[in-house]
């Protein structure tokens, strides 16, 4: 590819991502039901690329008008949108600070953006990425993992005391690799890298195949009991969703199909619907 082309091409994906991000403030109308004085005025989310809502606009970008929490489009129905409905100071006041590719480890610098914001409402969605790695030797280490998540909210809770904090679950990608792993175009996707350490040779069902995805599921059920233990230690401030989000059962329907992994809309207001706390 000629370097004006790829020039243009950049451009044009850039273009797009601006188009598909956009302002929580954007969202079109105002609430039209009485305010109510138990919603918060100001939100954050802390995550990765689900949160980002990763490849809902199409091109393999984030698309921050589509995520569960604080995305603007009427078909998420979103934490951002419901509260707004209930709470007009919300209104241009939702900060997405999620980031495809991030772990636990990343989790403290963003609750220092969500302190730096004041926000009064903070969601976290993290670990597929601690688990989705090239192989079972590097997924974070369960002990590493709690960690670091106890040093985000910690971090919340010295510097937001007052905040209300949601931690969801990380969601069943075995259940995802049950649902996808007959179909020839999740196949085709996923041999190109997507979740190796679970989904590397997905149409495998050799003994050692199995036994590396029942250990990755094993990781991510490790992790989901020690977000809930975390968010409990943290105090009667923080939610845990229970177990909403693992339970969501992905189908090919609730992904994109670009990686046949992340939500799609469907997928992202399925998680938005299953967690909502107010």
């Amino acid at each position: 590819m000629s370097r004006r082309l790829q020039v243009a091409v950049l451009a044009v994906l850039s273009a797009v991502a601006l188009a598909c991000e956009g302002e929580a403030g954007s969202a079109p109308g105002e609430p039209n039901e009485p305010p109510r004085d138990d919603l918060p005025g100001s939100m954050a989310a802390l995550g990765d690329s689900i949160t980002a809502g990763y490849g809902t606009c199409g091109p393999p970008l984030s698309c921050l008008r589509n995520s569960w929490s604080t995305g603007f489009d009427d078909d998420v129905n979103s934490h951002y949108r419901r509260i707004r409905t209930g709470n007009a100071a919300m209104t241009d006041n939702a900060h997405n600070f999620a980031e495809p590719g991030a772990r636990a480890a990343d989790l403290r610098g963003q609750a220092d953006e969500a302190v730096g914001v004041n926000a009064a409402y903070v969601t976290v969605l993290i670990g597929a990425n601690d688990a989705c790695r090239p192989s079972l030797e590097a997924m974070t280490p369960v002990a590493d993992f709690r960690k670091q998540v106890d040093a985000a909210l910690g971090r919340l809770k010295d510097g937001l005391p007052d905040a209300e904090v949601l931690v969801a679950s990380v969601p069943d990608v075995y259940r995802l690799w049950e649902t996808g792993h007959t179909d020839e175009r999740a196949v085709a996707a996923w041999n190109h890298g997507i979740c190796p350490s679970m989904l590397a040779n997905p149409a495998s069902v050799a003994d050692a195949d199995r036994d590396r995805r029942r250990a990755v599921d094993t990781r991510i059920e490790d992790y989901n009991r020690e977000l809930r233990r975390a968010c409990r230690a943290y105090g009667e401030r923080c939610r845990d969703d229970e177990g909403a989000v693992h339970r969501v059962r992905f189908t090919l329907d609730l992904v994109n199909h670009l990686d046949f992994f992340h939500p799609n809309v469907a997928g992202q207001a399925a998680i938005a619907e299953k967690t909502y706390p107010y």
